[in-house]
C-alpha cells in the first residue's frame, strides 16, 4: 500500500456484533471476511460507541493500515433512525436502552474519530452493495429495488448508483407499503397485521414477524397434528420453518409461497414507480438450501407483473455476500462522499 492512498472504513453495527470493511480510493476492497468484534449495543451508547471504534482500529490492524489513511467513515446501523443516523426517541429493537432514545449515533461516532462519519440505515446499506455488485462500473447509471426479508422487512431504493434517502430520511421503507391481499390470503385467513400498527403492509407477511404473528398460527390450524404445533412459543417454531421447507414440508411452503407473493406485489408497485433496472431479495429467506432459495426467487418472479419491456430491460436476483454487504455498503456510501473525492 503506497503512502499516498486514502481509505475509507464501512461499519456495520448490529444488536450483537460489528461488521469492519475497508475500501481504497480505487473502490478496491482490502477485506474478503468477515472481521467482528461485539457490539455492546444493549449496554447503551457508553459501551457501544467505543466497540465501534475497537471494530475500527482491528480492521485497520486486519489490512495494516494506519488512522491518518482514513479519510472517511461509513455507518450503519437498524432502524428507527433519522437520515443523520438520529436514533428514534422510542429507541427500537436493537437500540432498547434509555440512553438511546433521540442519541445522535453519527455525530457521537464523527466525534470520537475525529474523522467524517457517513451515515446509512442497514437496509440502504445492504442494497447499495447489491447495486454496486450487480452492476459494477455501470453502477452509476442504474437503478434497482431492494427488499431485505428479516424480523422485518428492510430494503433500499437505489437511483443513478446512490441511495435515495428522502426528505425525513424514510425513502425505502418498503416493509411499509401496502400491498394487495386478495388472492394472497386463503378463505377464511384474518387480515395480517404489522408492529407498526399497519394492516395488510408487506411486513406484515414478509418477515419473521410476520411469520410469527400471522402465517404460522393460521396454517397450523389448517394442519392440524403438525409437530411444530407442539413447539412453544410459536416465535421458535417460526425459526424452525425454513428447515421445514428445505425439506419439503407442505404448511412450511404455502407459508413461505405468501412471502413470495407479497414480495412479487411489493416488486409490481416498485415497477410503477421507479421502473428499476433490477430487484434484489435478500436476508435468511434465502440464505437456504440452493433447491429451496431458486424454488422461492422463482415464486417472487412469478408473482411480479410485469410489462413485456419491463421483463426484458430488468432482472430479479439476489444479494449475496449479505453478511458482509452492510459494512461494504456502508463503505460505498462514505466513499462517494469522502472529503477531496
Amino acid at each position: 500500500m503506497t503512502v499516498d492512498t486514502w481509505l475509507v472504513v464501512g461499519l456495520d453495527n448490529g444488536g450483537t456484533a460489528n461488521n469492519a470493511t475497508v475500501i481504497d480510493s480505487s473502490g478496491r476492497f482490502l477485506v474478503d471476511t468477515l472481521v467482528e468484534n461485539p457490539s455492546f449495543v444493549r449496554q447503551g451508547p457508553e459501551v457501544a460507541i467505543p466497540a465501534l471504534e475497537q471494530a475500527f482500529d482491528n480492521v485497520l490492524e486486519h489490512v495494516g493500515a494506519t488512522r491518518a489513511q482514513v479519510r472517511a467513515v461509513g455507518l450503519d446501523t437498524p432502524g428507527p433512525a433519522s437520515a443523520n443516523g438520529v436514533i428514534s426517541s422510542k429507541g427500537g429493537t436493537n437500540f432498547g436502552h434509555p440512553g438511546w432514545r433521540g442519541f445522535d449515533f453519527r455525530g457521537a461516532l464523527e466525534a470520537r474519530l475525529g474523522i467524517p462519519v457517513v451515515y446509512n440505515n442497514d437496509g440502504n446499506a445492504a442494497a447499495l452493495y447489491a447495486h454496486h455488485l450487480h452492476f459494477g462500473i455501470a453502477a452509476a447509471e442504474r437503478s434497482s429495488i431492494s427488499a431485505i426479508v428479516g424480523t422485518g422487512l428492510g430494503g433500499g431504493v437505489i437511483e443513478s448508483g446512490l441511495v435515495v434517502r428522502g426528505a425525513a430520511g424514510m425513502a425505502g421503507e418498503l416493509g411499509h407499503v401496502h400491498i394487495p391481499l386478495h388472492g394472497l390470503l386463503e378463505d377464511g385467513q384474518p387480515l395480517p397485521r404489522c408492529n407498526c400498527g399497519f394492516v395488510g403492509d408487506a411486513e406484515s407477511v414478509a418477515s419473521l414477524t410476520g411469520i410469527e404473528l400471522n402465517l404460522l398460527p393460521f396454517w397450523l390450524s389448517r394442519f392440524p397434528g403438525h409437530e411444530l404445533a407442539a413447539v412453544e412459543p410459536v416465535g421458535k417454531a417460526a425459526k424452525l420453518l425454513r428447515g421445514y421447507a428445505e425439506n419439503g414440508d407442505e404448511l412450511a411452503l404455502k407459508v413461505f409461497e405468501q412471502q413470495a407473493m407479497a414480495l412479487g406485489r411489493l416488486f409490481t408497485i416498485a415497477a410503477n414507480f421507479t421502473d428499476p433496472d433490477a430487484y434484489f431479495v435478500g436476508g435468511g429467506v434465502v440464505e437456504a438450501a440452493p433447491h429451496f432459495r431458486e424454488w422461492f426467487l422463482d415464486k417472487v418472479r412469478e408473482n411480479t407483473v410485469l410489462r413485456a419491456e419491463q421483463r426484458e430491460a430488468t432482472t430479479i436476483s439476489l444479494v449475496r455476500d449479505l453478511d458482509m454487504a452492510g459494512a461494504r455498503g456502508a463503505a460505498l456510501a462514505a466513499l462517494a462522499h469522502a472529503p477531496g473525492r
